[in-house]
């Protein structure tokens, strides 16, 4: 294993004893888990957090006066802070927790839909998850507005020449992944961002996968959301945020009725909370957004651009090992990507899921599929990838093991 060095300053021995799921075998041989880009693996201190929660504190929040839920209230407002300066936002109260990166997205685009009328247009990318796909293509058919998108080009970039074309005076909203779950592809948002607002549009940025792997600061981009899940970045699944400017929140109806998000109810009409609870109503995945927190201190205790660093070593490493193997296509290879590394075999006849069930029997998990991006695959006319994504726990020793799999399945399906 790779040991404490003064590049990275982490043991990564000490960093992978905090996975227990790490000591598994499966098929005889140890995990390696390469599938981070659809859900991380969880530290100790995290599972820890979760018992702890419901052995110690478990009361509903922002309801009671006795002691265990106003001590769960601590808890969960204390993380939403934590996650304000995470991603450096101005006011805790512009964290909103969700169910994750598919619920921030659905709230923006229900909560914008007395916003939107037929002379309107919505902007995404060819390169996006159906989560950032699907939500603006219901708006639009309920408002009449127009969905555009930004091409995908050959090389896994998004076409960017097209942006003075494609935003427009009618361009309400633009809706962009920082990274791209299905190719690695780092989009350049800050350009996308400048561009919008130069049109008076809105920006929503799905940092799904960039959240885990890099540095974000939402008031630097001047991006007006954000959204991300808990579980890509240690965390448990059920949990995420979105980001908004309290200015641009104000503005929007709210996602969900109940309990919590209501200032009074009478028979005939009720008023609502200020921020952020107009955006939760009932009663929220109080473990989930309190543990979040904790995934955030694991992450902040090795320093996310130490991650960011270390994982790009990996990444590179995959790039180049992978890159001697003739038989070997790598998807957006030269675009400047992060967490993930996507391709298939050159082989007739050959599905990406013939390549992971081969790799499941050495104990390696890869994600095979369209990624739920089903677009990209159409665009490079392919049904799917194999796609390796990476953690801080992974190795470069690891990486021997996914090539050694990856030349067997060459020798077994050529």
């Amino acid at each position: 294993m790779i040991s404490e060095d003064s590049t990275f300053h982490f043991d990564i021995n000490k960093i992978r004893q905090q996975f227990p799921i790490l000591d598994r075998e499966i098929n005889g041989k140890p995990l390696i888990y390469f599938d981070n880009g659809a859900s991380s693996q969880k530290p100790q201190m995290v599972l820890d957090a979760i018992d702890n929660y419901y052995g110690k504190f478990n009361a509903n929040v922002h309801r009671g006066i006795h002691t265990l839920s106003q001590e769960a209230t601590v808890m969960m407002e204390n993380s939403r802070e934590k996650i304000q300066k995470f991603i450096h936002a101005e006011h805790p109260h512009e964290i909103i927790f969700t169910r994750g990166t598919t619920e921030g997205i659905n709230l923006v685009a229900r909560g914008i839909q007395n916003l939107i009328n037929s002379n309107d247009e919505i902007l995404i990318s060819e390169i996006e998850h159906h989560s950032n796909i699907v939500p603006w293509q219901m708006l639009c058919q309920k408002t009449g507005a127009k969905l555009k998108y930004i091409p995908l080009l050959d090389d896994g970039t998004l076409d960017i020449s097209q942006l003075d074309e494609l935003i427009t005076e009618k361009t309400k909203l633009v809706a962009v992944n920082q990274i791209s779950n299905a190719l690695g592809t780092i989009n350049p948002i800050e350009k996308i961002i400048k561009k919008a607002h130069q049109a008076g549009a809105w920006v929503l940025i799905d940092a799904a996968q960039s959240a885990p792997h890099t540095p974000i600061d939402v008031q630097k981009l001047d991006a007006d959301f954000l959204v991300f899940s808990g579980h890509k970045m240690y965390a448990p699944t059920g949990v995420g945020i979105l980001y908004g400017k309290e200015t641009i929140l104000d503005q929007l109806d709210p996602f969900h009725g109940g309990g919590e998000m209501i200032k009074e109810v009478f028979m005939d009409h009720s008023t609502y909370a200020g921020l952020p609870f107009k955006f939760e109503a009932g009663t929220p995945n109080i473990e989930g957004n309190i543990v979040l927190g904790t995934a955030i201190d694991f992450m902040e205790s090795i320093g996310i651009q130490t991650i960011h660093n270390y994982e790009h070593e990996l990444l590179d490493y995959a790039t180049n090992q992978l890159s001697e193997l003739e038989e070997v296509q790598i998807y957006a290879k030269d675009a400047p990507r992060s967490g993930a590394i996507s391709f298939n075999l050159n082989l007739d006849g050959v599905h990406p899921s013939d390549v992971g069930m081969i790799l499941d029997k050495k104990g390696i998990a890869v994600r095979t599929g369209h990624h739920c991006a089903q677009p990209i695959m159409r665009k490079f006319e392919i049904p799917g990838t194999v796609r390796a994504s990476f953690a801080i726990f992974n190795t470069k020793e690891e990486i021997d093991q996914l090539i050694e799999g990856v030349k067997l399945s060459i020798k077994m399906l050529g």
